[in-house]
Parts: structure tokens; sequence; C-alpha cells
């Protein structure tokens, strides 16, 4: 009997589902969130008599065969790259991306990281950095004297000064994007890492090469779907019920032929 072996890969895959979306849930409120999603594939199948085989008794192909599933795997938990809703928050540092592409930025083993966290903060130096320190590529520095900041839909950066009419330009952002988003590798701090299964990253001015626009005084909220979630939270919890009936009903039946004389 394989039911019990079978319905416990389906209690632990449902098992997975449901901490897929507690994480979708408890990041409703982290910027520029992309929701991921776990998908699975069957198991190996027993092949008790293959499809085709020829009927010993006249000769005949069989045209289906007999072939029990041994159950069900995780076979990826992927990013749905759906934007989220724009907000407004009228800071001369929050940048969000309004359609495809990420913000580059430099670890500090030097490696190159991306995201879409567009709130970007000073440091004691005037270097824009990420949130948590990380400075944003190509580097800009804000000089101490400035009086405000302003940034254009194509990543240019202007600083006014006290007693100046023109702006001065600092410099420009750029954004990076990806023939496969899916393929980027999460490590937290809303950043992603480069893969061999994204492919190498195309930097361009934004506007440009079909890579999204800078908004400046906007963050791109979660993309989380409260109502989507609690629905597939339903769903999972139902679907771990009856695995878990099934355990029942075949340890019952294990019962019965145990008892018998």
């Amino acid at each position: 009997m394989q039911s019990l072996r079978i319905a416990a890969t389906g209690m632990t895959a449902q098992q997975m589902r449901v901490d897929v979306i507690s994480n979708n849930l408890a990041n409703m409120s982290t910027t520029g969130y992309n929701t991921r999603r776990a998908e699975f594939a069957d198991l190996h199948y027993q092949q008790l008599t293959r499809p085709g085989s020829v009927n010993a008794a006249d000769g005949t192909i069989l045209p289906t065969g007999v072939q029990i599933g041994l159950g069900v795997r995780p076979s990826s938990v992927s990013i749905n790259p759906e934007q989220g809703t724009l907000s407004a928050t009228g800071g001369d540092l929050d940048i969000a991306i309004d359609g495809a592409g990420y913000l580059e930025v430099t670890l500090p083993s030097g490696t190159s990281a991306y995201t879409r966290d567009g709130a970007l903060k000073l440091t004691g130096d005037g270097l824009i950095v990420t949130s948590d320190g990380f400075p944003v590529a190509p580097e800009i520095t804000v000089p101490s004297d400035a009086r405000s900041l302003s940034i254009n839909s194509e990543g240019q950066v202007f600083a006014y000064f006290d007693g100046q009419v023109d702006a001065e330009e600092l410099g420009q952002f750029t954004l990076a994007n990806f023939p496969n988003q899916k393929g980027l590798e999460a490590i937290g701090g809303n950043l992603f890492l480069e893969t061999g299964a994204s492919g190498p990253p195309m930097v361009g001015t934004p506007g440009e090469e079909g890579l999204g626009t800078t908004r400046q005084g906007y963050l791109e909220d979660s993309s989380v779907d409260a109502v989507r979630e609690i629905t597939e939270l339903i769903q999972a919890q139902r679907g771990y019920e009856l695995n878990a009936k099934v355990i029942t009903a075949a340890d019952q039946m294990l019962g019965a032929t145990t008892q018998i004389r």
C-alpha cells in the first residue's frame, strides 16, 4: 500500500505552500516586494502495465496501461514580477521604478545586487545608499550645502544650491533588467543576485530599451493581494486535511488487515 507515503508527500507539499503564503502575507508592507508562488510536479509512476504493451491473450495493444502515481514534489517557488501600486511619499530620495528594471547596489564584498526598493538615504559623506547602507551604482554624492534634490524620469539627479538659479547635475541612475527575472536569487533585504538562470544584467538608461522610468517622491508598494493569498491559504489547508484523511483511511485499512484470522 503506497497511499501512506503518497499522502505524506501531499501533506508536505501543502505545508510548503502555506509557508510561501505566510511569507507573502508577512511582506504585505515591504517596499517593492513581489509575491512568490509554490509550484509542484508529480513524482515517478509505478508502471504496472505500460501503455502500448501487447495483450498476451489476443495480441492487441493496450491503449492505456496501469500507471500508479507515487505522490507530489515541489518543483519551484517562483517570483511573480508584477509591479505594485506606486504610493506618493514626497521624499527627495524616494524613487519608484515605473516599469521594468532594478537599481544596482554594491555589497561590501564588491558584488553587485539588485533591488526595486527605492527608499534611498544619505550617508554622513553625502553618498546615496539603500536603507541598509549599500551604495547605489553608479555612486552619486550629494554636497552638504545642497538645498534640495530633483530626480527626473531618466534618473538624472540634480541639486539646487542657495544663490544659484540653475540646478547642478550630480549624476544619473541606471537600471538593470534580466532575460529571466524569475531566475534571480533572493538574499533578503529586498536584494537579488544574478544567477546563471537569470542571465546577465542589461544595464541602461531609465526609459530606454524597454526599461521603466524613475519617479521621485514615490515608492512601490508590495504586490501582495491579501484576498488572493487568503483564498490560497484556505485551499492549502483543505488540501492538507484531505491528505490527512487519506492517511487515516490507509491506517484503518491496515488495521483491518492485521485483524484478519
